[in-house]
């Protein structure tokens, strides 16, 4: 593995398509490799589930959401915490602690423990439009989340972003695209999937299996939660 991020590192200083092809390749492994990302997958898949049977296109655009807002958040922790002079990401222990809160809540309600209207479905408009701000504001609340974790691995890539923003901005851009792209990739295509199996096997938001699967996602939203309270 180290022999894998060794040779990744040093694709993000060749030749500008082997590094946003690099970049790219670490914005996935941050998701697989990471216990904090990783936690992106049952969220939006127990999310997807709990919106009852929806299209493939609504899936994938709920997914989407959660996946912008999780970058849209990043880049400002990123910002902020640079500009006070403090690790990037770190958002401290107080503000990651609440957050963990907030996956254990997420995660009883995939137990069926605790109501949240505004994440589940009801059939009316307003409610599927209330669906797509949820996933949008989840994924606000899970990127302050993941803090210096998701830095950890941007660290080689923002090495090179900040060695050639200053003498090619658009380059420096491309590379932190690609990165986003390859992070979303793995959780919209997580989400999307939810939806696709879902009419492969003719579930409904009252089926055995559909229960089944809210429920895993559930508990392992809630060690993710509690994974940030000692991470």
């Amino acid at each position: 593995m180290l022999k894998i991020f060794t040779y990744l590192t040093n694709i993000l200083y060749g030749a500008p398509v082997y590094a946003l092809i690099g970049s790219f390749i670490w914005g996935v492994l941050s998701i697989l490799l990471s216990p904090c990302h990783l936690t992106s997958i049952p969220l939006i898949v127990g999310f997807i589930d709990e919106q009852g049977r929806i299209s493939t296109k609504r899936a994938f655009f709920i997914s989407f959401l959660f996946s912008l807002g999780i970058l849209i958040t990043i880049a400002l922790v990123g910002v902020i915490t640079g500009l006070l002079g403090r690790m990037l990401g770190d958002i401290g222990k107080t503000l990651t602690y609440i957050i963990g809160i907030i996956f254990i809540i997420i995660g009883l309600h995939l137990l069926d423990i605790i109501p949240l209207p505004f994440i589940g479905w009801s059939g009316s408009q307003n409610i599927k439009k209330r669906g797509a701000i949820a996933a949008f504001v989840i994924g606000l609340l899970f990127g302050v989340a993941l803090g210096p974790c998701t830095f950890a691995y941007m660290a080689p890539m923002l090495g090179v972003v900040f060695s050639v923003a200053s003498k090619n901005f658009l380059y420096a851009f491309l590379l932190i695209l690609a990165y986003a792209i390859g992070h979303c990739s793995i959780i919209t295509i997580a989400g999307t999937s939810t939806e696709i199996v879902q009419q492969y096997l003719n579930w409904n938001a009252k089926s055995k299996g559909s229960i089944i699967i809210k429920k895993i996602c559930g508990l392992l939203v809630i060690l993710g939660g509690i994974y940030l309270f000692f991470h």
